[in-house]
């Protein structure tokens, strides 16, 4: 059985999708589309602009969104039978897979970033990624600070995302260090994706949510908060809201999938982070590659 992953904020890098672009006629209407609903060049930034550019929130994830769902929709492979995507990638697997028409899934990717961006603005914070340490003292540490630190992004066992106000994970990556972390680094990120610090933006995406018609998925997909299967439009849209505050539980979904008989792993957008955390987590189960 085959699985579409697709990626995350970070995986953008200057001229992506361009050549997507320059080829595929389809393509190029989706793009230009998608720059009308924006109201900004965003192919510009993409194509042409530098990798600065592309670090802001509210570029970033329309950029990633847009190359990976037209990637996917100008393919004539893609047949999922199973759907995942990591954080931001939930939203691009949810339309590629038909649970969200085209302009209403960038339309809602827009209302997250702009309101994750007025949320790190509201309550700076940071991340890090730990390295070489069990999941479970990642977590039991996190608990011993004071303040707002939580394990955020669960990418693979012996790599975890940690997340919260920047002196409780500037505390936290200390003590991970001192129980042996390999790596305890800060990330150059905006705030702190996956943590209560966000929960200012789910009032502003929950009426996003809300305004949209959710619809049955060709196939299941396997979410961020549960790791399990659902195609109910409900319960994809709770999840879906719970997800800005929430861990991103990768390891536990590909689990999951594998279990359900997935035996191919396939990276619809930009960048190949999934396909390694993929074959770190069931590098003998299953085959990864490309779209």
């Amino acid at each position: 059985m085959k699985v579409y992953m697709f990626p995350g904020q970070g995986s953008q890098f200057p001229g992506m999708a361009k050549e997507l672009y320059d080829t595929n006629p389809t393509a190029r209407e989706m793009f230009d589309r998608a720059n009308e609903i924006l109201g900004f060049d965003i192919t510009d930034i993409m194509f042409n602009g530098t990798a600065e550019d592309l670090k802001q929130t509210k570029v970033t994830q329309p950029a990633v969104f847009l190359h990976s769902v037209i990637l996917a929709k100008c393919s004539p492979d893609f047949k999922p039978d199973m759907v995942a995507g990591h954080s931001l990638g939930e939203f691009s697997a949810l339309t590629a897979a038909g649970a969200l028409d085209f302009e209403d899934g960038l339309r809602l990717v827009s209302i997250r970033a702009h309101a994750m961006q007025k949320a790190c603005e509201a309550n700076p914070g940071t991340m890090a990624a730990i390295l070489a340490l069990p999941t479970e003292t990642v977590e039991s540490l996190c608990a011993e600070v004071d303040g707002v630190v939580v394990p955020a992004n669960y990418n693979c066992e012996g790599q975890i995302v940690i997340s919260g106000s920047v002196d409780a994970v500037t505390e936290a990556s200390e003590k991970m260090k001192a129980a042996g972390a390999k790596r305890a680094l800060i990330l150059p990120v905006g705030g702190a994706f996956h943590s209560p610090l966000m929960q200012p933006a789910a009032e502003e995406l929950a009426a996003g949510i809300e305004s949209v018609e959710f619809m049955t998925p060709v196939c299941p997909v396997y979410q961020n908060v549960t790791t399990l299967p659902t195609t109910d439009p409900a319960e994809i849209k709770k999840n879906l809201l719970a997800q800005l505050t929430a861990p991103v539980r990768w390891t536990q979904s590909v689990v999951n999938m594998v279990a359900d008989g997935a035996t191919s792993f396939t990276e619809a957008g930009p960048g190949k982070v999934l396909q390694g955390l993929v074959s770190k987590i069931a590098s003998n189960q299953v085959t990864v590659n490309q779209l």
